[in-house]
């Protein structure tokens, strides 16, 4: 069976991005000279850049065209979880940044409640962040505080990532239990991730505990996996 003229186009798209006749940052061929190019139709031309954008290659911009999607992958060392993401990342070359979108006190969710050892409607922080590597969406934050700690460090937890300001305020992270599973990408994520809905996502579950073996943390860092990923280093016997 003779492949569709689209996955044609996209694959020797996709060649030249990887050979780097493309590279991050740079526009591609418009829907008008792809048409010109390969003598196809426009829906022909619009699919093959639909594909690109569907294996994160690209990403469209309304009336500025198609882009090349910065294509470095960033790691986040798991064998030491206590070190900082942003300190993990700069020691890659790599510009850490992220915005802030959601920071309120809720009800506990059931799951957040059992893992933070309280009740079901004893009031939490919720953060969500958009997490950037240099400049590009990589991953979205979800994150339970517990209320005491959100209420008094609020200013700080606008502004900076969550561990770095319990430290810098004298509570340290002793202990944190984690797991890595993938998820697929709803509404708001293939927002804020760029990707299209249902994209297979990774997801890194944590639980942090203060001193005592006391959790004050819950929550999950949901990733792109072709811009994202974690390492682990374990020794024999362990």
């Amino acid at each position: 069976m003779a492949t569709p003229l689209h996955i044609s186009i996209s694959k020797k798209l996709r060649h030249q991005i990887e050979s780097g006749v493309y590279t991050s940052g740079d526009r591609l061929p418009s829907e008008h000279q792809l048409m010109e190019t390969y003598n196809v139709s426009r829906i022909t031309a619009r699919q093959a850049m639909a594909n690109l954008v569907s294996q994160g290659l690209a990403i469209a911009y309304r009336g500025k065209g198609v882009f090349v999607t910065p294509q470095k992958k960033v790691t986040y060392s798991l064998s030491s979880p206590l070190v900082f993401l942003e300190q993990d990342m700069a020691r890659q070359g790599v510009a850490f940044s992220f915005e802030s979108l959601t920071f309120e006190s809720i009800c506990a969710p059931a799951e957040v409640a059992v893992a933070l050892e309280i009740s079901a409607d004893t009031p939490v922080y919720l953060q969500r962040k958009l997490l950037r590597m240099d400049g590009a969406a990589g991953a979205v934050d979800v994150s339970y505080l517990i209320a005491e700690l959100g209420q008094r460090f609020a200013p700080q937890l606008e502004r900076q990532m969550t561990f770095p300001t319990l430290a810098q305020n004298g509570v340290p992270i002793e202990h944190v239990d984690a797991m890595v599973e993938c998820t697929h990408a709803d509404y708001d994520l293939s927002d804020h991730l760029e990707v299209p809905l249902g994209h297979a996502l990774m997801v890194y579950r944590y639980t942090a505990y203060s001193c005592d073996r006391q959790p004050v943390l819950h929550g999950a860092t949901i990733s792109r996996a072709d811009r994202f990923c974690y390492s682990l280093s374990m020794r024999a016997g362990e």
